[in-house]
């Protein structure tokens, strides 16, 4: 362990950090360096989140790690707070994953007795909401409670708690942290591409036989990922979860990574990829989506209160083949009026999935709007299944 009060071991371990040029994997994809140089240039005592609330239904990756290498996530966060000053290391685990926070406690509980963590460790429970696991949430839910998302016109301005700084960090980052600390910059980087390096994990899910979470090197292509899950004949995948993007079969060979995913209106996100096969409707699950997506708002602005179910409402006469003349022209315009309006980024993804399967699926989207569905326009619930287990 680096300790805060040694300069020279401090310095060494924030320049091998930079220098591995390791990416936020919570979804933001922000240098987890330049975090780090937030909190350090704040009052000494803050703390340290470790996120690992998953709000995305598809995604699993936080959930393994804290399961079967909770103390690799715990040392990253106390790597983290020896350099930035913290006090305290908070563990934010979704009241639903009873036994995820069961054996981060077992796991804290081991290192206290082994008087191992100079420090505070302790996990908290926020509630089951999609919404909550955005990080000023979880800064409002370790300091009051409340889990709800806080409008910040200027997202780059560190969050604080009590008035002393606050680090957000996803499990899966602070995994990797570790591993940096402990064997330097070199390794990561010898892995993946030169201007986004290292490996990362993926939770694949949808029409595949072998649902779950494998590690990757960045710039894997996107169809040799999928293949490790034994996917049906697939016309789509939904890259970066819910809030993501639909991904035709003329973009399957690219590679995993921030920039050649943003060449197809994609992004790495919370590191997620949905296989749709070729038998379902990507109008229909998209419709289903967009619901479930209007039922997590945590209701505290417009765009999200009354855009986004909306939104939702025309989706679902589109995929039930019952749109009006106008619902184009009506959808386009609430694109526009929630778009960048939100106290947080939820309203985004929307937004984003909506358009991205409005393009990718446009041929059914033409057949709904003359009024001939497919099969599943009357179906009650969406094609994509997510029972995940570990793909070793």
């Amino acid at each position: 362990m680096i300790d805060g009060r040694h300069g020279r071991s401090t310095a060494a371990f924030l320049a091998g950090l930079e220098g591995s040029g390791l990416l936020g994997l919570g979804g933001g994809g922000f240098p987890a360096s330049s975090k780090l140089a937030a909190i350090r240039r704040g009052r000494p005592g803050g703390t340290v989140l470790v996120n690992a609330m998953e709000g995305e239904p598809a995604s699993d990756k936080d959930k393994v790690l804290l399961t079967h290498v909770p103390h690799l996530v715990l040392d990253g966060a106390q790597y983290v707070s020896a350099a930035g000053q913290a006090r305290r290391i908070v563990v934010c685990v979704p009241a639903r994953r009873d036994a995820v926070a069961a054996a981060v406690a077992h796991a804290i509980a081991e290192r206290r007795r082994a008087r191992y963590s100079p420090i505070e460790e302790v996990v908290v429970r926020p509630p089951d909401r999609y919404v909550a696991g955005e990080e000023s949430a979880l800064v409002n839910f370790a300091e009051a409670g409340v889990a709800s998302p806080t409008f910040r016109p200027d997202k780059g301005r560190p969050l604080s708690i009590g008035r002393r700084p606050a680090l957000v960090h996803n499990a899966e980052t602070l995994a990797h942290i570790a591993l940096i600390a402990r064997y330097g910059p070199d390794g990561f980087r010898a892995r993946g591409l030169p201007e986004e390096p290292g490996s990362c994990l993926v939770t694949v899910g949808g029409h595949v036989a072998h649902p779950g979470v494998v590690e990757v090197d960045r710039g894997t292509a996107l169809c040799d990922i999928v293949e490790r899950a034994r996917p049906e004949a697939a016309q789509a995948y939904l890259v970066g979860g819910y809030g993501g993007s639909w991904v035709g079969r003329e973009g399957f060979g690219i590679p995993y990574s921030s920039g050649a995913l943003r060449s197809v209106g994609a992004a790495v996100g919370v590191g997620v990829v949905v296989v749709l096969g070729r038998s379902a409707c990507g109008v229909v699950d998209t419709s289903w989506i967009l619901r479930y997506l209007a039922r997590e708002s945590a209701g505290q602005c417009g765009p999200c209160v009354f855009g986004l179910p909306s939104i939702a409402d025309d989706f679902a006469l589109l995929a039930a083949g019952r749109a009006d003349a106008h619902l184009m022209e009506r959808l386009g315009g609430r694109f526009d009026a929630v778009s960048g309006r939100g106290a947080c980024r939820h309203p985004d993804g929307a937004v984003r999935l909506a358009k991205s399967a409005l393009q990718v699926f446009a041929s059914d989207v033409a057949a709904h709007q003359r009024g001939t569905p497919c099969a599943f326009a009357s179906t009650r619930r969406t094609s994509l299944r997510f029972p995940y287990r570990l793909v070793v």
